[in-house]
């Protein structure tokens, strides 16, 4: 099994690896190439992206300057809007579902290094999944660990810290990030009355 497999798998991997290290660079070029593009070369930055990631859906709106570590492992539905600064540590599978916003500074990270010194300095990894759901917005500065599923129609407030799964229509604050609030029918204003609907 390749250590590229053994990532794959959610098992431990070598993380000096030379087949992950070409992985990684050939990444760093596309993310690269896409953060010195201007916002009216749509098309250039849709190949980009498609490119860069496992999957990319339509109208996907990333700010530069945007990072990633393999962009493979990352999938990005409709309607999608990353803010500046957003690092994707994609060692694991990252999905991102539509209708989201991902505030400034986002970091989501399925990376870990392995607790016994030895073995980390050895390059010792592993990663878990991360989901976000639909319809989700993550404040400015929100850092997301591996393993964490975040609910559909959640907002989770600026600078948490998501250490554990979060559900459905809630907003979370934190570090660690926490439900402090259920979203109800309470919560809508007159915004939407008068957009045509249908």
């Amino acid at each position: 099994m390749t250590e590229w497999e053994k990532l794959q798998s959610g098992l431990i991997y070598n993380d000096f690896d030379e087949d992950l290290f070409r992985r990684r660079v050939i990444a760093k070029k596309l993310f690269r190439k896409y953060n010195k593009t201007e916002d009216d070369e749509i098309e250039l930055r849709s190949k980009i992206m498609q490119d860069l990631f496992e999957h990319v859906g339509k109208n996907v709106w990333i700010e530069p300057d945007f990072r990633c570590e393999y962009g493979k492992n990352i999938s990005i539905e409709n309607d999608v809007y990353i803010n500046f600064g957003c690092i994707i540590l994609d060692c694991a599978k990252i999905t991102v579902g539509e209708h989201t916003l991902l505030g400034p500074n986002v970091g989501i990270y399925a990376a870990n290094h392995l607790t016994d010194a030895e073995e980390r300095i050895n390059g010792g990894c592993y990663g878990k999944p991360v989901h976000i759901g639909k319809r989700v917005w993550i404040g400015g500065d929100v850092k997301i660990v591996g393993g964490v599923s975040v609910g559909n129609d959640t907002i989770i407030g600026a600078g948490s810290v998501v250490t554990k799964d979060i559900p459905d229509g809630v907003i979370a604050v934190g570090n660690p990030c926490r439900v402090i609030k259920k979203i109800t029918k309470a919560d809508k204003t007159d915004y939407l009355k008068n957009f045509n609907t249908t």
